[in-house]
């Protein structure tokens, strides 16, 4: 489903007001953090979240199952995961990094744009039911965002969900922990 126009600018209107500030105080959405990284996102989600599961990023939400909780609310420090895809053979994991309304989010993640970081990345949910089980992420190399639209399981929460201070904190660490920043 196709967010009308005015909907998407809005989107972006609302993120763009809401976006993070960088080390030199300037506001940036989807902003890279350090330079070339080659972690993958999961182990850099793990790293990042704290949620101790492993293999590929789809086999996440059955891994969870009686470990986590999973839920189809995110919540800071909790952990999107992608389904399978044509796009995404292998899915793909996210660190939410903040909850911004209902069907907005910002996101922490690794290798969503090759052997990159981003942090701070708008996700919005638009899925018919408001369910998070479709989502749209931003694209950093355009500046805008993305127009493909990702299946998704919902949220993983963490023993101990991080706020969005601790995961900015932690980041560095995390990519440190895959030899970049």
């Amino acid at each position: 489903m196709r967010l009308p126009i005015p909907f998407r600018l809005l989107g972006i209107l609302v993120l763009s007001a809401c976006a993070s500030r960088g080390p030199s105080g300037t506001a940036y959405l989807g902003g890279y953090v350090g330079g070339t990284v080659s972690a993958e996102c999961a182990p850099f989600a793990r790293a990042l979240s704290g949620v101790r599961l492993q293999g590929q990023a789809a086999g996440w939400w059955w891994e969870a199952d009686g470990r986590y909780a999973r839920r189809s609310q995110p919540e800071a420090g909790s952990v999107l995961v992608l389904r399978r895809s044509g796009r995404l053979p292998s899915g793909h994991v996210a660190v939410v990094s903040r909850v911004l309304s209902a069907r907005q989010i910002l996101v922490t993640q690794a290798n969503w744009v090759h052997h990159r970081v981003t942090a701070d990345q708008p996700v919005i949910d638009v899925s018919p039911a408001n369910d998070w089980t479709l989502v749209r992420l931003w694209w950093p190399p355009t500046g805008a965002m993305g127009v493909t639209d990702y299946p998704a399981y919902g949220f993983i929460w963490p023993d101990r969900p991080a706020t969005h201070r601790e995961l900015t904190a932690a980041v560095p660490r995390a990519i440190r922990a895959f030899g970049g920043g």
